[in-house]
């Protein structure tokens, strides 16, 4: 008998959470409706517009796009299915009121700064982070972006609660 077997469910599910190990669960097999029912579209759940939005400049090639995709995967599914709005010539049209603004340059702050109320601006957590090409270039730049998502993420936990 292996010594998988003599372990208890929630004490494997403690010992693999600390281990940071995801475990899968096999979905169960789909069931064919009957004739006389039609299906309903099921419309997912959105994701709350109003935790987290990304403001990038325009222009950003894909692999700058592919990089803080990848980035903000790494927070879990609340940041990486943010909206991501682009920033171009200094002018961004109708930002969306979020709790949190994960900005990538200066350049983008400034442009979402004149452009919300300052009711918003004085309620959001807006973490500024360098532009995607000088986080390419450079381990600083990872390092202040890895740090801006930390703070991203702590400031999305607390404002859960």
């Amino acid at each position: 008998m292996s010594a998988y077997a003599q372990v208890s469910p929630p004490h494997r599910e403690r010992v693999l959470r600390a281990l940071g190990v995801t475990p899968w669960v096999r979905r169960a097999a789909v069931q064919e409706l009957p004739a006389t029912e039609s299906p309903v579209a099921e419309i997912p759940t959105p994701v709350a517009s109003g935790d987290c939005v990304v403001v990038l400049p325009a222009g950003c090639s894909p692999r700058e796009l592919d990089l803080v995709g990848r980035a903000l995967m790494a927070c879990g599914p609340r940041v990486a299915r943010a909206p991501r709005i682009e920033v171009a010539n200094g002018q961004l049209a109708n930002p969306p009121e979020a709790r949190a603004y994960l900005v990538f340059g200066e350049a983008q702050a400034h442009a979402l700064g004149r452009e919300l109320p300052a009711a918003v601006v004085s309620g959001a957590h807006i973490v500024l982070a360098d532009e995607p090409s000088a986080v390419l270039t450079s381990g600083a730049g990872k390092r202040r972006l890895w740090n801006a998502l930390r703070s991203l993420r702590r400031a999305l936990a607390t404002s859960a609660e």
